[in-house]
């Protein structure tokens, strides 16, 4: 069984990324906070025995963070662009690419620090009797989906970023006859009441 993970990140640039902690953090530290959570979950993600490793990026694949990690990394990490499209679009894409190579593909963004090797392990692991995994996220959406195959269903004219992403795809997975399991959930950093579930020693 081949597998395959991708982080989904956009550039840690000050005013484009994490505009919701910009009043808590200011521009520049809502941006140094969104390049922290890009290393941290990357660092997740290589421990992780797969097959194939990805970061897959937006709006541009030249920030210098994204050199700097896939140099980190050696020739384990592909640097992918998102392309265009909502993130529905931009996810579905990614699963239908690489589910033609591989077995199974794992897909997490970079808001939720819990996410650890340990995690995408568990996920892994369930995707051997079912067709999708999630880890919800306590806001309502999720921080990491996993798939055996490609479920355009579960993606397509999603509102998202709101707390009804959940339990819409769980509706859309009920329609589509998904077999699928959930982890225990995490917390996103999004908001800056959020900012306890960091880790300790990033506070």
């Amino acid at each position: 069984m081949s597998t395959a993970i991708v982080v989904m990140a956009k550039a840690p640039i000050a005013g484009l990324v994490k505009t919701r902690l910009i009043h808590a953090l200011g521009a520049d530290g809502a941006a140094r906070l969104a390049h922290r959570l890009l290393v941290h979950s990357l660092d997740a993600v290589l421990e992780f025995k797969a097959d194939h490793w990805e970061l897959c990026v937006s709006p541009s694949t030249q920030h210098p963070a994204f050199k700097q990690a896939t140099m980190n990394a050696g020739e384990r990490l592909q640097l992918t662009l998102q392309g265009e499209g909502d993130l529905g679009e931009r996810m579905h894409r990614a699963f239908e690419r690489l589910l033609q190579t591989h077995d199974k593909a794992l897909l997490i963004g970079t808001d939720a620090p819990a996410l650890n090797t340990h995690r995408l392990q568990l996920a892994e692991a369930a995707l051997d009797d079912h067709d999708a995994v999630f880890v919800p996220a306590m806001d309502g959406g999720y921080a990491l989906v996993g798939l055996t195959r490609p479920l355009p269903l579960l993606f397509e004219a999603m509102t998202w970023s709101t707390p009804q992403v959940m339990a819409e795809t769980r509706s859309r997975a009920r329609q589509a006859q998904v077999k699928w399991v959930e982890l225990a959930p995490v917390h996103d950093i999004d908001e800056p009441a959020d900012l306890i579930h960091l880790p300790g020693d990033w506070r």
